[in-house]
């Protein structure tokens, strides 16, 4: 009875032990996915973060790009050269339908005209400006301005004919609505024109100024080499000799170097700065003994001495040269002498070239030290 006693308790124990052990093994589990779903948790909340700043990085950049694109659009020639064009535009659309009205009153095959007499003063305008950049003759750009003024002063007058003769207006409305579209007519190509001008001028200007700035350079560093090519343009006939010419010739009478800017002192610098480079490029005898010792610190092979020959590869041992004697009858005469060892392959070391070349150098000496 007490035995099945102790037995009921080992197995109250056990299915104890066993229920104490699942509990952990829950709560592991349960632990373990907490900590798997705080883990994600933790990484989404990371990737939000960093999708939100990526966010705001782009719309900060594009906040500055929209400053940077107004600050360039308020730019006071970016203004005036956009808001010619608009002018440009708004006259031509103003100037336009009285001239289709007139010319399509009077009969409708005269309809392609006001599209024709608008677009040879817009041609004409442009042709201005082409020739301007191509430095054409000053004849060509007065000519093209001449017609231009000829298509609007006549586009113009149309324009006021069609004005002055509206009806349902006053004389006084009447001549007002005249007077604006003849004044719209001759603002586009006018404005068009005036911008030409500033457009030629300023860049006129900046190279104007630019070469003075350059000439007063050059006078104040290089005074000899101004004076001397002075005299040589004065000296010579009158337009004979180009500024540019003359420099150099005064340039290389007053410093030698036919290169302008180039002197004594800066050709001895070239030279030195050469040499050094030079220098630096070939290994100096400090780095052929560093390289030297390097590679003696980790040598391919063992160098051969006159008290030790180290082989390369481990040698097998030398066989054993005597047998035990074969056992006689006491005999002075009976005793037989050992057999002599037998050598085979492998049993003396080979040894490295280098010593091999040693022993030969040693056996040449001795034999000519034998032979004197």
């Amino acid at each position: 009875m007490s035995a099945y006693r102790e037995e009921l308790r080992a197995d109250r124990a056990a299915q104890a032990e066993q229920r104490r052990l699942d509990a952990a093994a829950a709560d592991e589990r349960r632990a373990e996915r907490e900590r798997a779903a705080d883990e994600r948790a933790a990484r989404l909340r990371e990737q939000t973060r960093a999708d939100q700043a990526a966010e705001r990085q782009v719309r900060e950049r594009r906040r500055q790009e929209r400053a940077d694109r107004r600050a360039l659009a308020l730019v006071p020639e970016r203004v005036y050269r956009t808001g010619t064009l608009a002018l440009v535009v708004a006259s031509g659309l103003a100037s336009l339908p009285a001239q289709v009205a007139h010319f399509a009153g009077i009969s409708l095959a005269l309809l392609p005209l006001p599209f024709a007499l608008e677009g040879a003063a817009w041609v004409m305008a442009a042709g201005v400006a082409y020739a301007d950049s191509r430095q054409a003759p000053v004849w060509v750009r007065w000519l093209l301005r001449v017609l231009v003024a000829g298509c609007a002063a006549f586009a113009a007058s149309v324009n006021y004919g069609y004005g002055r003769h509206l009806e349902g207006l006053s004389a006084s409305d009447a001549h007002a609505a005249g007077v604006g579209l003849a004044a719209v007519t001759l603002l586009g190509p006018l404005v068009f024109e005036i911008r030409q001008w500033v457009s030629t001028l300023t860049a006129r200007d900046e190279h104007a100024r630019a070469a003075r700035r350059h000439a007063t350079r050059r006078r104040r560093h290089h005074r000899a080499v101004h004076r001397l090519a002075a005299r040589l343009v004065s000296a010579a006939p009158h337009g004979a000799l180009p500024a540019e010419e003359a420099w150099a010739q005064a340039w290389e009478v007053v410093h030698g170097p036919c290169a302008p800017g180039m002197t004594p002192a800066l050709e001895h610098r070239a030279r030195h700065a050469a040499t050094r480079l030079a220098e630096a490029r070939t290994p100096g005898p400090d780095e052929i003994g560093r390289r030297i010792k390097a590679g003696l610190e980790r040598p391919l092979f063992v160098l051969p001495s006159a008290s030790n020959v180290v082989p390369i590869r481990a040698a097998k041992p030398q066989v054993a040269s005597q047998m035990p004697p074969v056992s006689g009858n006491g005999s002075k005469g009976s005793a037989k002498k050992s057999a002599p060892p037998r050598r085979r392959k492998g049993d003396t070391p080979t040894y490295h070239r280098a010593a091999r070349s040693a022993a030969a150098d040693t056996a040449r000496r001795n034999t000519g030290a034998k032979a004197s």
